[in-house]
């Protein structure tokens, strides 16, 4: 399954929109006013179904993964010098690739991959191609990249 995660142009918060390779909709992200990003994922009928929080007061990005309400897992970024690093607290998944480059891939603790994540460049907006390997896990791929997306962008060393 494919999907391109696509920030919309004109935006005051984080606002996506997710599309599927037929070019539907599969997912809305919108952003709330709070301290720290808070982004809300809806699916294609609009009921609100996760949420990603990031914690403040913390020395680097931290976010909080929430599925219908429940805590499901946490993503940071490590302190690195050249090359960002995450760690993702989630279901024993691991995330690692070329961060600088926009291009990396989430597995399992087996090694299987989950996902493939590459920025595209020469777009107005942020645009990321997300190939999952089962559609059960579109949800949570999304989310993670939704994560490390808000963790770039809130500067650090990446």
């Amino acid at each position: 399954m494919k999907m391109l995660f696509k920030q919309r142009f004109f935006s005051w918060l984080d606002s996506y929109d997710i599309y599927g390779e037929d070019g539907r909709t599969l997912y809305t992200v919108k952003g709330k006013m709070a301290w720290g990003h808070c982004l809300e994922v809806y699916d294609a009928s609009g009921a609100h179904i996760a949420t990603l929080k990031e914690e403040v007061l913390t020395w680097m990005p931290r976010f909080r993964m929430y599925l219908g309400g429940v805590h499901v897992g946490d993503i940071k970024k490590e302190f690195t010098f050249f090359k960002p690093s995450f760690v993702l607290e989630c279901n024993g998944w691991k995330v690692a690739g070329n961060f600088l480059e926009w291009d990396y891939e989430i597995t399992e603790g087996n090694g299987s991959a989950i996902a493939w994540v590459s920025k595209q460049f020469f777009n107005f907006t942020d645009t990321y191609s997300i190939e999952v390997a089962k559609q059960e896990h579109a949800l949570m791929s999304l989310m993670i990249v939704l994560a490390i997306d808000a963790a770039k962008c809130s500067g650090g060393n990446a």
